[in-house]
């Protein structure tokens, strides 16, 4: 939630909300009374908006909503969750992205946790939404709401979690430059001997380089260039790997004590391995670097 709420839903309502959901919300978000969780992904599309099955039909001077969501964060915290799904665009009868604001407690939505292995600081759940009732204000950006609302956050949520693992991994290379300067094997401190140092200098740079393009990428993002996203994409993909990488060589030289819950490293391993997939997979950020950096083809 501390991803969420201000990242993604507290920008797109920032930039695209009323002037009455600013009120409602962005004070709260601000200061941490209010959370709001953010739905998109689907187990058919993943987060792809164009391919969401969960669609809104205008009823009245309303909407119902209908839909599925897998791998929301935190809907047992929050107050309400953002819904990205699709509505008819009555001048072309096609369906484009919306976003809907849902309380927790509205009629019609149900939420189940599903069972992680993953140490993580929140639950992930399965959404449900069946004939969901939701007044007009509930729609965030109005009838031209599309994919530049839904961007408007994503890019946000991309830098905040390369600033997430960056922090991660600094704590860890610090555990690993604390403990090998302590720990004395054949009466001198494990860090003298090269085999112990390299890996984590290494990583060293890894972490630093990932935080410069994480800096670049947030203040792109300030200043509302359009390079922000390409900036964004490439900070969290950076920063998912060099903090694995940290933590690994973390784990590794302080040897079994690395798995000891009283060493606190491991448990980090299975937020930071999340980073490489979600909020958008490796592979997704590869295949946009390669054609909007690189000017290749698109590849899927």
């Amino acid at each position: 939630m501390i991803v969420v709420s201000p990242a993604i839903a507290g920008t797109i309502i920032a930039q695209s909300g009323t002037e009455e959901q600013k009120t409602a919300w962005l004070p709260g978000l601000a200061d941490g009374a209010a959370k709001l969780a953010f739905a998109i992904t689907e187990s058919d599309a993943g987060t792809n908006s164009h391919n969401l099955a969960t669609v809104a039909r205008r009823d009245n001077d309303g909407w119902i909503l209908n839909g599925r969501k897998t791998y929301i964060s935190g809907v047992d915290e929050s107050d309400a969750v953002l819904v990205v799904g699709r509505s008819e665009d009555e001048r072309t009868g096609r369906l484009r992205p919306a976003l809907f604001i849902v309380p927790r407690d509205t009629p019609g939505f149900e939420w189940k946790p599903i069972e992680m292995d993953v140490t993580a600081p929140e639950e992930q759940y399965a959404c449900f939404f069946d004939d969901v009732d939701l007044p007009a204000e509930a729609l965030v950006g109005g009838d031209v709401a599309g994919l530049d609302q839904l961007f408007a956050g994503l890019n946000p949520e991309r830098i905040t979690i390369a600033a997430y693992a960056n922090g991660i991994a600094r704590y860890a290379l610090a555990k690993a430059s604390a403990y090998a300067k302590e720990r004395r094997v054949w009466d001198v401190p494990i860090g003298a001997h090269q085999g112990v140092a390299h890996p984590l200098a290494e990583a060293a740079r890894q972490v630093e380089l990932a935080r410069l393009i994480t800096s670049k990428a947030a203040a792109l993002h300030d200043a509302g260039d359009k390079a922000a996203g390409e900036a964004a994409n490439m900070a969290k993909l950076a920063s998912a790997d060099a903090a694995l990488l940290a933590l690994d060589r973390a784990i590794q030289a302080h040897g079994g004590n690395g798995l000891a819950s009283e060493y606190d490293l491991a448990a980090y391993w299975g937020v930071l391995r999340v980073a490489r997939i979600a909020p958008v997979s490796r592979e997704m950020i590869l295949n946009y670097v390669a054609q909007h950096t690189l000017g290749l083809p698109r590849s899927y």
